[in-house]
C-alpha cells in the first residue's frame, strides 16, 4: 500500500467495543432458525480459521468453495474456540465428521448467504446507520471512490473501503490480500468501525466477485455508481452476460444510481436502476464535461450540471479521469454537498496511491499505475503519451489464475501504444510465469512487435523495473503497470512483500538518478 500510514489493526480495534451476542439469539435473528443451542456467547463470526483468535468464542461458517471445503477446518476452529459450526452438509454427510458431536452443527442451504447474514447481524447491520455509496465497473472504481471520499470528507465524516486502502475515521487501515471486496465478516466489521468512529457516510468499492460470492448481500446501498464495462473476470463468471449481471446488482439494490452515459452498456444499467442520473462527455448526460483540455499534470473543463455551469480543474493526468470526477461530483451533490464546495475540493485532490502516481519527473519520468486489463493499459498509455517528449517505456505483466484471454491483448496494447515494452511477472500464483509471458509476447508479435526491438521478456519484476529505468533517457517516461498499490507479489511457491514505488526508487538509485 503505497504512500499510506501502515496500521495493522487487531480484530477489536478501530474504536469497536468487544461486544458479543448469545449464540441462540444470533442464529435466530440472522437465519430465522430456532434450534436447541447451548447458552454460549459469540465474539467472532469467521469463515477462515486464520482469522480466529485462540480462545475467543466464535461461530464458524464452513464455506464450500472451488478450492476447499471449510468442513476440513472445522476441527481446528473448534479447538480454537468455535462454539458452533454452520454449513451446507446434508445429514448423511455430517455422519462422517469426527467432530460433529463436539459443538452444534447448524444446517443452511447456502453457506455464503448465511455468512453475510450472520456477520451483518453480529455487527448490528452497520450499513443501515450510514449513507452507503457503492462504486462498481471494470475500470476507474478506485479513483472514483477516492475522489468521492475526498469530496465528502470535509463536510461528512466518511469511511472508505477500496482496493488501494481502507480509511476509518481518518485513520488508514491495511488489509491483507488483493481483494477489491473482502469477505462479508470483514466488510461488516469495517462498516461497524465506521459507525463507531462517528462516520456518517461510507464509500465501498463493490466488485463483481463481491456480488457473485454474496460478500455484499447485507450492505444497504443508498447510491450506486457504475463507471464502465468491458470483458474481465470471465474465468470466474463464465460469460460476459453473467459478469454484467453481477455488476448490475448494485443498480438493482441502490435507491439511486449514477451511470456512465458514454458507455455502450448505459441502457442496460439504466434499465436495472430504480432511479438514475448520468455523467459523461456527450450531450444528454445529467453531469457533463465540456471543453476538456490538458496542461501538464492537470485536467480542466467546463462543468454543465443541474445546478448550473462551473469551471472545474483536477490535478491528474488522463482524460478518462474527467469521467471519474464527474461521477464523484454527481454523487456528492446527491449526498448534499454543494457543487461549489466539491469543485474547490477537487482542485486539491491528492491523488490515489498507485494510480498514475508520479515517482520521478526529471530527467525522465517514472509513473506507477494499477492498469492491468487491456482497455485500462491502453487508456493509461494514451493518458501519459502527451507528457512524453522521447520514448514511452512500459513494464507490464498478467496475473496467473485469472483471465488468460486478456494476456495476448495486453501484449498487443503494450507494443501498439508504447515504444518499448518489458514483459514481466505479475502474481503468477499457481501458474508458470514463463508460460504467461509467452502469451504476452505472442500478442505483441501478432501486433507487429519484435522481441529485442519493441519488447523484451524479463521474468523477475525487480530486474524488469531496473531494465526499464536503465533504458530511459532524458524526456522519456517509464510506466510501471499492473501492481499499483498492492503490497505483495504472489509467485508459484511464495508470496513476497512488494512496494512498486519503493522498487522504482531503488531502480532509480541503482542508475544514479
Amino acid at each position: 500500500m503505497i504512500g499510506w500510514l501502515h496500521v495493522v489493526c487487531p480484530i477489536w480495534s478501530w474504536g469497536l467495543e468487544k461486544g458479543y451476542m448469545k449464540l441462540a439469539h444470533l442464529v435466530r435473528d440472522a437465519l430465522g432458525l430456532r434450534p436447541s443451542l447451548p447458552d454460549a456467547e459469540v465474539l467472532q463470526v469467521v469463515q477462515d480459521t486464520r482469522g480466529l483468535e485462540p480462545g475467543v468464542p466464535s461461530i464458524f461458517v464452513a464455506r464450500r468453495g472451488g478450492a476447499a471445503d471449510g468442513h476440513r477446518f472445522a476441527a481446528r476452529a473448534i479447538a480454537q474456540g468455535a462454539v458452533a459450526v454452520v454449513g451446507s452438509a446434508l445429514p448423511e454427510e455430517q455422519l462422517a465428521f469426527s467432530w460433529i458431536h463436539a459443538v452444534p452443527y447448524i444446517y443452511v442451504p447456502d453457506d455464503k448467504v448465511a455468512l453475510a447474514k450472520l456477520a451483518a447481524t453480529f455487527y448490528g447491520h452497520p450499513s443501515k446507520k450510514l449513507f452507503c455509496i457503492g462504486v462498481t465497473g471494470t475500470d476507474g472504481k478506485t479513483t472514483a471512490a477516492y475522489l468521492l471520499h475526498h469530496l465528502l470528507s470535509e463536510t461528512h465524516p466518511t469511511g472508505l473501503l477500496s482496493t488501494a486502502g481502507v480509511k476509518i475515521g481518518g485513520e488508514a487501515v491495511m488489509l491483507p490480500g488483493h481483494f477489491t471486496t473482502p469477505e462479508a465478516p470483514t466488510v461488516q466489521r469495517l462498516l461497524a468501525a465506521c459507525v463507531a468512529a462517528s462516520c456518517t457516510h461510507a464509500v465501498i468499492e463493490s466488485s463483481s466477485h463481491g456480488f457473485a460470492q454474496r460478500r455484499l448481500d447485507e450492505v444497504d446501498y443508498d447510491v450506486g455508481v457504475w463507471t464502465n464495462l468491458s470483458p474481465e473476470h470471465l474465468d470466474f463468471h463464465g460469460t460476459f452476460t453473467a459478469y454484467r449481471e453481477a455488476k448490475a446488482e448494485l443498480m438493482a439494490r441502490a435507491r439511486v444510481s449514477v451511470l456512465n452515459f458514454d458507455d455502450p452498456e448505459y441502457g442496460y444499467f439504466a434499465h436495472q436502476a430504480a432511479r438514475h442520473l448520468s455523467f459523461g462527455l456527450s450531450e444528454g448526460a445529467t453531469w457533463r464535461a465540456v471543453d476538456v483540455h490538458e496542461v501538464p499534470g492537470t485536467l480542466a473543463w467546463t462543468l454543465a450540471s443541474p445546478g448550473g455551469r462551473f469551471q472545474a480543474t483536477l490535478p491528474m493526468v488522463g482524460r478518462y479521469n474527467v469521467l471519474n470526477a464527474l461521477a464523484a461530483l454527481a454523487v456528492a451533490s446527491e449526498a448534499g454537498v454543494p457543487p461549489e464546495t466539491s469543485l474547490r475540493r477537487l482542485e486539491v485532490f491528492p491523488g490515489v496511491p498507485g494510480r498514475m502516481q508520479v515517482v520521478q519527473r526529471d530527467p525522465f519520468a517514472v509513473v506507477v499505475d494499477f492498469a492491468h486489463t487491456p482497455p485500462a493499459l491502453t487508456k493509461a498509455l494514451q493518458a501519459v503519451r502527451p507528457q512524453v517528449a522521447g520514448k514511452l517505456i512500459v513494464v507490464v505483466g498478467a496475473a496467473g489464475d485469472r483471465d488468460p484471454g486478456k494476456r495476448a491483448p495486453l501484449g498487443e496494447s503494450a507494443v501498439q501504444h508504447a515504444d518499448v515494452a518489458v514483459f514481466t511477472e505479475e502474481d503468477s500464483r499457481s501458474e508458470d510465469a514463463e508460460l504467461i509471458l509467452a502469451e504476452l509476447a505472442a500478442g505483441a508479435r501478432g501486433a507487429g512487435g519484435a522481441e529485442g526491438r519493441s519488447f523484451e521478456v524479463m521474468p523477475d519484476r525487480r530486474e524488469a523495473i531496473r531494465r526499464a529505468v536503465g533504458l530511459a533517457r532524458p524526456g522519456d517516461l517509464v510506466l510501471l503497470a499492473g501492481k499499483g498499490p498492492e503490497t505483495t507479489l504472489e509467485r508459484r511457491f511464495e508470496t513476497l512483500p512488494w512496494d512498486e514505488v519503493a522498487e522504482a526508487k531503488a531502480a532509480l538509485a541503482h542508475q544514479g538518478v
